[in-house]
């Protein structure tokens, strides 16, 4: 029982280390705007690894994802921000509540509690909308996003309304981003291989199976929008920490649209697909963007994701990594890491 934990914790730890070695390793050869687009990367992860629980395990299809990271976004920022700019700003009704006007906070708290803001408006959101089906969820969870892009407009003295915030300090580096990205990975991978992970996939495949079986469909849809929230949340605010700005613009239909082609490229419904995915997306979308500059061709890297969308809906629905695919990716891991472990055993 104890050497099968400890198994079990390798498994874990070890490819943590590998990802950080690799990291650091990444740190030192790469200039700055590398390191940013990888930084990046690592948000976008956190943002489609969120989105693939309530999408791809719980069989929803939500649109507000990008409504839920501009909440985390704006929270951080504002608690945050610097006191001696504040005034400037004037932005000082958040903090005031939230600390006092002059009280600036940590870097972790704010995130968290943009996390939990994030979560707690899906809830009440969640709370009429989860009660629709199919395409109708889909254009309320749309005309959420398009709500609070609004209120971010509209509430000047909250937002700066379309002028934006700047000057936002810089905590998000590659380490905060991707330590995020191993918190969300595990929290969803043990939320999945959990009875909660397993009533909602079973809700998934067949709802009325489920409520046969005395499972509750509406809570763990709530449970899967909420945790996805969060996450989303915290996404949100390693982002407005990385480029130093918001406006509210940024946090429209195209993040979200992004954010849906990065999970159905990758593969809905796996672990590994929504990392592949966003990986891929985000290296491609700096990848062309020379061109697009050389050529004033503005806008055609989106042209390109559409088309990619609709080629893998006709010749691969399952996306990059289908269940399939994923359980031999792990098969081929777990041989991996246990000829390691044995090689670690025979060096000792």
């Amino acid at each position: 029982m104890l050497v099968s934990r400890i198994k079990r914790q390798l498994q874990v730890i070890i490819p943590v280390v590998f990802l950080f070695l690799i990291l650091g390793l990444a740190s030192t050869v790469f200039n700055r705007y590398i390191i940013h687009i990888i930084t990046l990367a690592g948000i976008f992860i956190i943002a489609t690894v969120s989105l693939n629980l309530t999408n791809g395990y719980s069989g929803l299809f939500s649109l507000g994802h990008a409504g839920f990271m501009a909440v985390g976004a704006y929270t951080s920022t504002l608690l945050t921000f610097p006191v001696e700019l504040r005034k400037a700003y004037d932005l000082l009704l958040l903090p005031r509540i939230l600390g006092g006007p002059n009280y600036q906070w940590p870097f972790l708290p704010a995130v968290l509690v943009a996390g939990l803001l994030s979560g707690l408006v899906a809830v009440l959101v969640g709370a009429p909308v989860l009660r629709l089906r199919g395409h109708y969820l889909a254009v309320a969870s749309l005309g959420f996003m398009v709500i609070v892009e609004t209120l971010a407009i509209n509430l000047r003295w909250l937002t700066r309304g379309s002028i934006g915030i700047n000057a936002i300090p810089h905590y998000t580096n590659l380490w905060w981003s991707y330590a995020w990205v191993v918190v969300t990975l595990y929290v969803i991978w043990r939320i999945v291989h959990s009875s909660y992970g397993r009533a909602m996939m079973a809700i998934r495949d067949d709802e009325i199976a489920a409520q046969v079986q005395g499972i509750n469909p509406f809570k763990y849809r709530l449970l899967s929008f909420a945790i996805g929230a969060f996450f989303a949340g915290v996404a949100g605010a390693l982002y407005a920490h990385l480029t130093r700005a918001i406006m509210p613009y940024v946090f429209s239909f195209g993040l979200t649209f992004q954010i849906v082609i990065m999970l159905v490229i990758g593969g809905a419904g796996t672990m590994v697909g929504p990392v592949i995915g966003a990986t891929l997306l985000v290296a491609f979308k700096y990848a062309m963007k020379p061109l697009e500059e050389s050529l004033r061709l503005y806008g055609f890297t989106e042209l390109i994701y559409a088309a990619l969308l609709i080629l893998m809906m006709i010749k691969r629905p399952k996306g990059i990594v289908s269940g399939e695919r994923q359980l031999l990716i792990a098969n081929k891991a777990g041989l991996y890491l246990r000829k390691a472990m044995h090689s670690l055993r025979l060096d000792k």
